[in-house]
């Protein structure tokens, strides 16, 4: 298709205004965190005094533990449950797919209250599973719908012609469909580790006595005992948020690739 110079230069036009939205409050907050106040330093040694202050490296531990078990369960699960309605037919498969749409559609507001007293009568209030089950329940049904239609969209032919050479059904899984797979993989576990990352809710209820306080929830803390010093705030918000943004500029590549086939895909 060919684009003629005006429009080219309003596509550009129109792309740097989005830009500029978006990278607008990212430069406020490290120029708020790096500019010298009566509260704070400024420049690096606001960051040091929000870590030491805010016991930033605890929670921050925290939260990539319970990341690490919530990531790496869901996306197990999901490829299986995803492989399995995706290219088997079995009886009651249509129900099994219903339940895990419905999943998608309750919010953790509507379940958070009944799942606690739950948790609390199994004795895992204030544990890791407490934080972790409910979030990995919550992943799966997202994985599961995102990994079929994955799995649906797989070259036909590529399956077949395994199973005839005698592939199994677990061999054409992780030796051919999951590694031919990787920027929808790739896709799910960014998902899924930011969804895990920013929960505030559920590690907020299912923690009462702080044991398993999280680094969002302590960033809510550290504001609350410093209303006035907004250097070290914005030094505690970049702080949180450094993990997500070095994951997806990892991962970038992948990701935009795996989210433009599901776009096109089913």
């Amino acid at each position: 298709m060919i684009v003629s110079r005006p429009e080219r230069v309003m596509n550009y036009v129109v792309l740097l205004v989005f830009a500029a939205f978006a990278l607008a409050p990212i430069l406020v907050i490290l120029t708020t965190a790096l500019a010298p106040s009566t509260t704070s330093p400024g420049g690096l040694a606001t960051f040091a005094s929000a870590w030491t202050q805010g016991r930033f490296g605890h929670y921050l531990s925290v939260s990539a533990l319970v990341a690490v078990v919530v990531v790496t369960t869901a996306t197990l699960c999901s490829i299986l449950a995803g492989y399995a309605l995706g290219t088997m037919t079995f009886r009651g498969s249509g129900i099994v797919f219903s339940l895990f749409l419905l999943g998608l559609m309750i919010p953790t507001e509507a379940i958070v209250v009944p799942l606690f007293y739950d948790l609390r009568g199994l004795g895992l209030t204030n544990t890791l599973w407490a934080v972790a089950f409910p979030q990995i329940a919550q992943s799966i049904a997202f994985g599961a719908y995102w990994m079929r239609a994955y799995f649906r969209a797989a070259p036909r032919a590529l399956i077949e012609a395994a199973t005839l050479d005698g592939a199994s059904p677990r061999r054409v899984l992780w030796s051919i469909l999951v590694p031919i797979g990787r920027p929808a993989v790739t896709t799910l576990v960014l998902l899924t580790f930011m969804w895990t990352w920013n929960e505030f809710l559920i590690p907020l209820v299912m923690s009462p006595n702080g044991a398993f306080r999280t680094a969002p929830l302590a960033l809510a803390l550290f504001k609350g005992q410093h209303v006035e010093a907004t250097g070290l705030l914005a030094a505690g918000a970049v702080l949180v948020a450094l993990p997500v943004v070095v994951l997806y500029l990892f991962l970038q590549r992948h990701f935009i690739r795996g989210m433009i086939e599901g776009a096109v895909r089913e």
